[in-house]
């Protein structure tokens, strides 16, 4: 598989790429955190900012930095009308000119030696097409008591301090957020349109970073998970308020018939349907009986519930919305 970079014209070694939508606020900090990389001196690298359509004054700060730029690594920056994360992250796959891309969101501050350590993992595991970052959260307001359950949801990644190999039938990925991808292994396995596109404004759908990996690890390419790529996610308070978890986790779960079916084979798609219907129903009826006095009190077993009424509802919903015209899976 890794013969093919040789295909890729590579300018640098490394690309940190930062979709970002109305983060004229969020990207000074993480800005500053990749000023201050150590350890890169024996490796050229850039960073490409791709601005999703945003309605504030990103541009025009970006573009007030790079005036002032003096590092020896660029600051390039792409508009992306097409709004949705994944379309922002393809065109930083197009755009970058390394066989690496790092890919950062704006609320998250990688540690000094992220770049470094990004790139020294790809040396060492050559089979990897994509690897992730262990991520800390930065609350800023403290979570309710059991929030740990649903934690992992918002982009919160701590799975010790050694490197794991997501095994494809633990059916188990890590989120974009700090995510380093081979460019070789999008180009080989992900689709020109892919179905999940990412939430904006009138669609609530997302996990459109699981359907990329899912494409990538089906075609026969690691995914990783390296500790030594440490990432501070930043979560305002407004993140964990039930106006924005509930229509969150419902998304999720409207979105899972996707990630679930892109590595089952065609004529097993009937029989998983069935088997997932009816563990997702058993696991509602089970929320509903334990938590039925609580669910108007306790958000985290609410946003448990939403995210099992949507995982039932997903196949449903997609075809009803046409979702399954940009790419079947049901054939």
């Amino acid at each position: 598989m890794t013969e093919g970079l040789n295909c890729i014209n590579s300018v640098y070694k490394f690309t940190v790429a930062i979709p970002t939508y109305n983060g004229e606020f969020r990207l000074p900090g993480l800005l500053h955190r990749l000023e201050n990389q150590v350890g890169t001196e024996g490796i050229s690298w850039e960073i490409i900012v791709v601005d999703n359509n945003s309605q504030d004054h990103t541009a025009e700060f970006i573009r007030n930095l790079q005036a002032n730029w003096q590092h020896s690594y660029p600051l390039r920056y792409f508009f992306e009308a097409e709004q949705g994360a994944a379309y922002a992250r393809a065109r930083a796959i197009a755009e970058s000119q390394s066989e690496l891309i790092g890919f950062l969101d704006d609320d998250n501050y990688p540690e000094s030696n992220w770049v470094i350590a990004a790139y020294r993992f790809a040396q060492k595991y050559p089979c990897a097409g994509a690897y992730a970052s262990q991520i800390h959260p930065h609350w800023e307001v403290e979570p309710p008591e059991n929030f740990q359950r649903i934690a992992p949801y918002l982009a919160i990644t701590e799975r010790g301090n050694l490197p794991l190999l997501y095994q494809p039938s633990k059916k188990l990925l890590p989120p974009s957020a700090g995510l380093v991808m081979r460019k070789q292994a999008w180009i080989e396995s992900v689709p020109e349109r892919s179905i999940l596109t990412g939430r904006v404004t009138g669609n609530m759908l997302t996990s459109e970073d699981l359907e990329m990996l899912s494409y990538i690890q089906k075609a026969g390419w690691e995914i990783w998970y390296n500790p030594e790529m440490e990432i501070d996610h930043q979560i305002p308070a407004s993140r964990l308020t039930r106006e924005y978890l509930i229509p969150f986790f419902r998304g999720i779960g409207l979105s899972r018939y996707v990630t679930r079916m892109i590595n089952v084979k065609s004529y097993l798609k009937p029989f998983w349907f069935l088997i997932y219907l009816i563990i997702d129903l058993s696991k509602t009826l089970l929320i509903l009986i334990k938590y039925r006095d609580k669910l108007l009190t306790d958000l985290v077993a609410a946003c448990e519930l939403h995210l099992l009424l949507g995982k039932l509802v997903s196949p449903f919903y997609l075809w009803r919305h046409g979702y399954f015209q940009r790419k079947s899976l049901v054939k």
